[in-house]
């Protein structure tokens, strides 16, 4: 099966006083699609700047990463993030608290026709068991719902990669075990390709097909 996700011998950093500071080196890997990866490790070594890359966000200094048949990045080559058909879930859901549920998730949906942007609403709304929840504003849900909300929102566009950076970790520890289960369960349903990146290891076994280990800016397993 080709790759949905393909990236080789990355490399990405930033020049400071002393020249370029490398943050993440030699890093190569492929995902197949519908599968969900994972790139574990501890704070500050790499794994976020990497997701970061894969979205757009950060400049790529050798290497490549492609989506598909469609090359994102390399040294000379950068394709906006709005041209990358690349989804986003943070840490923090940045839910519009003056939007209900219904219109955050619609929100990447502005420029769809009313019946067909309210249909993929409400198709969402439904995939994350939220089917009645529309008309409530963020601060009427839960942590867990309106995260469910935010993951809706991420994939109502169809996007051909979600990524999710650190997605549990403002939720107590019971809710947090089960919702790792419940959007493990919604991407399947979804058919959909994911990278998460955590540090909590039973998470990262919880919810991926593929674990990649990182450790100083370098992907030690896969």
């Amino acid at each position: 099966m080709t790759a949905a996700l393909n990236i080789h011998d990355l490399q990405l950093g930033y020049l400071g006083p002393r020249g370029l500071h490398t943050v993440v080196e030699g890093f190569s890997l492929a995902l197949e699609a519908g599968q969900i990866g994972c790139l574990l490790g501890p704070s500050g070594c790499g794994k976020t700047t990497v997701l970061r890359a894969i979205a757009g966000f950060e400049p790529v200094r050798a290497g490549r990463i492609a989506l598909g048949q469609t090359l994102l990045s390399t040294a000379t080559l950068h394709l906006p993030p709005e041209k990358r058909r690349v989804g986003m879930m943070f840490q923090e859901y940045a839910l519009f608290p003056h939007l209900t549920a219904a219109q955050n998730v619609g929100f990447g949906l502005r420029r769809a026709a009313a019946a067909e942007r309210a249909a993929r609403v409400q198709e969402m709304l439904t995939l994350v068991g939220l089917a009645d929840a529309g008309a409530r504003f963020p601060h009427e849900l839960s942590g867990g719902q309106q995260q469910r909300i935010a993951l809706a929102r991420a994939l109502a566009p169809a996007p051909a990669l979600l990524l999710l950076d650190e997605p549990f970790s403002n939720l107590d520890g019971a809710t947090r075990e089960r919702l790792t289960a419940e959007v493990r369960d919604i991407l399947r349903r979804a058919g959909q390709t994911a990278v998460l990146v955590t540090h909590n290891e039973h998470e990262a076994q919880v919810m991926a097909d593929r674990i990649g280990t990182m450790h100083n800016g370098r992907l030690t397993r896969w």
